[in-house]
């Protein structure tokens, strides 16, 4: 921090640092990430107007000096440009700032959902609410993670499918497919078309299905609690443990009187 001067401190303060400034300014992200997913879901089922042109390029806009400053602040920077994260942005905001070149990849706009998966680590953070998100953060994450899949899958199989699956013909019919491949309910009415569409519909199966179970399996199984062991440093137990399963310590975990 100290080697950091000017407005590049003042950026690394508040995207990092710790107080009521950072808190209320990441709140505020989070509120604009959110609006801006919300915004994307929403668009594709209206008839597009001058306004969205103008909502497009005020969010692309919100995205770009959010990104920028991000990168301005990160070390190194050519790391902060190869992770997949930050290369979803700018996806996002081609798609934003040159729609009439990408208009079939406007679907692609829900990449920002990314951003919502980092959201929830900044609230694990919050004082006031961490206790909840500690004690059910498996399986928060799960679902986060699950829905995010889903809305980025869905936007994929709309990208390539709608301009040559008739079956396909907004963003809700794409949903309709990613869900039910998903589950492996599998009606028939929609089948992909190509092979881009059959192997989309792969990744869906594989990687869906494992991670929808995976949120059963949270909620099914009790979540380990997080205590770090005095001897050998294992952060993560079992419920009713009383020693450490890796080195036999006898571990203590804090209760409320209930396993």
């Amino acid at each position: 921090m100290s080697e950091r001067k000017g407005l590049e401190r003042i950026l690394f303060w508040l995207y990092e640092g710790f107080g009521t400034g950072p808190y209320i300014f990441r709140w505020v992200l989070l509120a604009l990430d959110a609006a801006s997913v919300a915004f994307f879901l929403w668009a594709p089922f209206q008839d597009r107007s001058g306004a969205f042109y103008l909502i497009d390029l005020s969010i692309a806009l919100f995205i770009a000096l959010d990104f920028g400053a991000r990168m301005w602040i990160s070390r190194p920077r050519h790391k902060f440009l190869m992770n997949p994260l930050n290369l979803a942005d700018i996806v996002v905001l081609v798609t934003l700032i040159l729609p009439m070149f990408f208009n079939n990849l406007g679907a692609l706009r829900i990449l920002r959902a990314l951003r919502l998966v980092r959201a929830f680590t900044f609230l694990r953070r919050l004082q006031n609410v961490s206790g909840y998100l500690r004690q059910h953060a498996e399986i928060i994450d799960r679902i986060v993670n699950l829905v995010v899949f889903i809305l980025i899958m869905t936007a994929l199989v709309y990208s390539t499918q709608v301009t040559q699956n008739e079956n396909i013909n907004n963003y809700f019919d794409a949903l309709y497919f990613t869900v039910t491949t998903l589950t492996t309910t599998g009606y028939g009415d929609i089948l992909p078309v190509g092979p881009v569409g059959k192997f989309l519909s792969i990744v869906i199966m594989v990687l869906g299905i494992t991670l929808f179970l995976r949120l059963a399996q949270a909620i099914v199984r009790p979540s380990k609690l997080k205590h770090e062991c005095t001897k050998c440093g294992l952060m993560r137990h079992e419920p009713d443990a009383v020693h450490c399963k890796h080195c036999g310590e006898m571990i203590k975990l804090p209760t409320r009187g209930q396993l």
